[in-house]
């Protein structure tokens, strides 16, 4: 993902609609009407949030005839799930750290 991006993708996600909607298209590439079917938001609503999505670079959109099918962008999506990892990773090391000091400390 571009740094250069108005939204970023752990913003994009802090919206539960905008969750939902990746799910989603986990779930395979569909279009707008598909997507607003499965949520208790308007189809106007699905579209603002793809836009949004879009924006950041976690969704693609193209045309078929006179409807958009968006689907996700596997590189935005593996970028966050690298930065998910790396967090992890650091709170698992920096645990471990924490219980051996504890450990140390006890008489």
């Amino acid at each position: 993902m571009s740094p250069d991006r108005a939204v970023d993708g752990w913003s994009a996600l802090a919206d539960g609609t905008r969750r939902a909607i990746v799910s989603r298209l986990a779930e395979g590439p569909q279009a707008v009407g598909q997507i607003a079917a499965e949520l208790p938001v308007t189809r106007s609503a699905v579209s603002q949030h793809l836009k949004i999505l879009k924006d950041a670079g976690l969704v693609s959109e193209r045309a078929v005839g006179t409807r958009r099918i968006y689907r996700l962008n596997p590189t935005a999506m593996a970028a966050l799930r690298d930065q998910l990892d790396t967090f992890w990773q650091r709170a698992l090391a920096s645990y471990v750290d924490v219980a051996e000091q504890a450990t140390e400390e006890s008489p």
